[in-house]
């Protein structure tokens, strides 16, 4: 191998790393979706949660509204200080900022019965999709490059 070939690979090799580096902080063209104001209903009766899944983006302004359809439910948040509990014919509301990727658990915080325990629903948090996408897409490309010109 030349002198030449191996310089250029050197070359190559420590400026894709820059790049891709440049390229995942570079601002992007496209705008993410601004938080949005959500207001969430939820019925709560013995042992189940309805909708049981909620799913929302990051950066949402929440309102949980908790109905108790028939004994006195309660509703709290993994991850987050929320608690809240509501009485039958009577409901009860709270407000907070879904700034946590992931998936939560949120559960009955009252005693409502023998199958209390397995009252379960999730809170689903989803990333900014544009960002998540423009990373694996620069991932992509900078592996692609490291073995094309790593033939070179």
């Amino acid at each position: 191998m030349s002198q030449k070939s191996r310089t250029l690979k050197f070359a190559i090799v420590a400026i894709t790393p820059l790049l891709i580096l440049g390229a995942l902080f570079a601002p992007l063209p496209v705008a993410a979706p601004a938080p949005q104001a959500r207001t969430i209903e939820i019925s709560a009766r013995q042992f189940a949660y309805e909708p049981a899944t909620v799913r929302v983006n990051r950066g949402d302004m929440l309102t949980f509204h908790l109905e108790s359809l028939d004994a006195a439910h309660g509703l709290s948040v993994d991850g987050y200080d929320v608690n809240i509990q509501a009485e039958p014919g009577k409901s009860a509301s709270v407000t907070f900022v879904a700034d946590k990727e992931g998936t939560f658990k949120f559960r009955c915080s009252v005693s409502c019965g023998a199958l209390h325990p397995f009252m379960i629903g999730e809170l689903n948090i989803e990333p900014n999709a544009p960002l998540v996408r423009t990373i694996l897409v620069t991932i992509i490309v900078g592996i692609g490059a490291m073995i094309w010109f790593w033939k070179v």
